[in-house]
């Protein structure tokens, strides 16, 4: 049976690139049909219908028509606009990280909804919570669980042994935690605290409310963000690009530019 001329899904712009004079191609994660691409035509033009509930961070209700190449957007209806994330720079650039490494980590037209929830309702947070770099770490874990390189945190990857109390080593090429025993086994490894461990584990196997409460003095934070900012950087073989403008933005900050 022929698929329908036309759908609709509901859908959060993720990512924008220009087509021509006048037109976009616009990445979108929903919810049934994962990440998908379409054409916006005419919406970079002043007068576009469109263009306002199609803007980067957006979700969206957006009816499409079949393409041989790529659909085309036919229309759009904002859920959620999430205007504190556009109205400011900081919040903007978490915005920005989020919705790149969701990019970035999934293949076009795969469903997961989890993983559609987990950004949606992370977008939400981000704009209420003061506890930003924590959620981050929550949606880092959590996103790492949905596409498959859950990190091992409970054992060695090597002998598969409880960890013990002492400083132990995150591995990024064996997928987790070494003993003091196996870590010169591998090349590169990060010493981790007892502390650093243990906040991973708990966002990890938690729901941010249970965790939200959590407050981390700055050398703990840093310790947990270059864990798992190391290991997305060896998942991807890349830089996430707004890691950038938000090292950039936090330097500003601590230094009363911004």
């Amino acid at each position: 049976m022929p698929k329908p001329r036309t759908y609709q899904t509901e859908a959060i712009v993720i990512k924008k690139t220009k087509l021509g004079e006048a037109d976009r191609i616009l990445t979108l994660y929903t919810p049934g049909l994962g990440k998908i691409q379409a054409v916006a035509k005419g919406i970079r033009r002043p007068r576009s219908k469109l263009a306002g509930h199609l803007e980067l961070l957006t979700y969206s209700l957006v009816s499409f028509a079949r393409g041989r190449n790529l659909d085309t957007i036919i229309g759009s209806q904002t859920i959620d606009s999430f205007l504190p994330l556009k109205s400011d720079l900081n919040l903007t650039a978490y915005a920005l990280y989020l919705t790149e490494i969701v990019t970035q980590f999934t293949p076009e037209h795969v469903e997961d909804r989890p993983l559609f929830q987990l950004l949606l309702e992370t977008m939400r947070r981000l704009c209420l919570t003061d506890n930003r770099e924590l959620l981050l770490r929550h949606f880092e874990l959590h996103l790492l669980k949905e596409v498959g390189y859950r990190p091992q945190l409970k054992e060695c990857v090597t002998c598969r042994k409880p960890l013990q109390p002492p400083v132990n080593y995150f591995s990024a090429s064996g997928g987790g935690m070494l003993c003091p025993d196996c870590h010169l086994s591998q090349h590169i490894v990060y010493p981790l605290s007892v502390d650093a461990l243990k906040v991973l584990r708990w966002l990890q196997d938690s729901d941010f409310e249970t965790v939200s409460r959590l407050k981390m003095e700055m050398g703990l934070s840093r310790e947990i963000e270059m864990v798992t900012r190391n290991y997305i950087r060896y998942l991807l073989e890349r830089e996430v690009k707004s890691v950038t403008w938000l090292d950039s933005l936090r330097e500003q900050t601590s230094s009363g530019k911004y």
